[in-house]
């Protein structure tokens, strides 16, 4: 228990990344991120705004949790509290514009059902299905390391 407590404690560096509670989730949150933004880009896009914050969010959350990433693995951070305060705010906005985004998209699924009886719609009825899948698992990573990121920072 203390080794954990102590590895909690400090802000990892290289690839120390990979192994620490939290920081081993930002890989699997780039991949579902990704495959949300690949599979919302890819899809008819009706109606506008909803599909629109869904890109938003993916692309604005793959883009900084690859900066975060590199910080970490560089370095750059200097181990700081400052650091796990930021890190613990980061996570948590991702979680709620995620959250929201995963709504949306499922809001805008559910109504594309309809328009999936004509067979062109149908690709992208499933298309969106298995964005809204991906966009609540990218969603519930974010949690995860929002919570462990809290109790790292707690922690500090």
């Amino acid at each position: 228990m203390a080794a954990v407590t102590q590895q909690m404690s400090s802000l990892p560096s290289g690839l120390r990344i990979c192994t620490t509670a939290p920081d081993i989730l930002y890989l699997p949150e780039l991949v579902f991120g990704g495959l949300v933004w690949i599979l919302v880009a890819s899809t008819y896009v009706t109606p506008n705004n909803p599909l629109g914050w869904v890109m938003f969010v993916s692309v604005f959350c793959f883009v900084m949790t690859f900066l975060w990433l590199v910080i970490f693995a560089c370095g750059g951070h200097k181990n700081s509290s400052a650091w796990a305060t930021a890190d613990f705010i980061y996570h948590l906005i991702a979680v709620t514009f995620y959250l929201s985004a995963s709504v949306s998209l499922a809001y805008v699924t559910i109504n594309m059902k309809f328009a999936a009886a004509v067979s062109p719609y149908n690709k992208y009825y499933q298309t969106d299905i298995a964005a809204v899948v991906f966009s609540y698992i990218a969603t519930l990573l974010y949690f995860i390391h929002c919570i462990l990121s809290a109790l790292r920072w707690k922690s500090f």
